[in-house]
């Protein structure tokens, strides 16, 4: 079984950055950082796919948010800069059973509790 568990939310300014990071337990292979925000569907924010490498980040983060992962200590990371008050969400780490990270949230099979960002105006 697979245990994810993020850290890193809170409260800044925007144009702000913040940093969040997921400790997983279990083997996983594909990873990614979905949020959720008051009234929206959950979305897609970046993935990465474990043993290439390979990321993918959606448009509205594009240049901004960086999805990173340390293999040694089964961590995962987004770097955000330049944040804005509509990335205020619940962000949630996510983790597939396959070797490809995927944009939908049907795709996941893991999740972490989530963690608030609030970016303020």
């Amino acid at each position: 079984q697979v245990q994810l568990v993020e850290s890193g939310g809170g409260l800044v300014q925007a144009g702000g950055s913040l940093r969040l990071s997921c400790a997983a337990s279990g083997r996983t292979f594909s990873m990614g950082w979905l949020r959720q925000a008051p009234g929206k569907e959950r979305e897609f924010v970046a993935g990465i796919n474990w043993s290439s490498g390979i990321t993918g980040y959606a448009d509205s983060v594009k240049g901004r948010f960086t999805i990173s992962r340390d293999n040694a200590k089964n961590t995962l990371h987004l770097q955000m800069n330049s944040l804005k008050p509509e990335d205020t969400a619940v962000y949630y780490c996510a983790a597939r059973r396959f070797t490809l990270y995927k944009t939908s949230p049907d795709e996941y099979h893991y999740w972490g509790q989530g963690t608030q960002v609030t970016v303020s105006s």
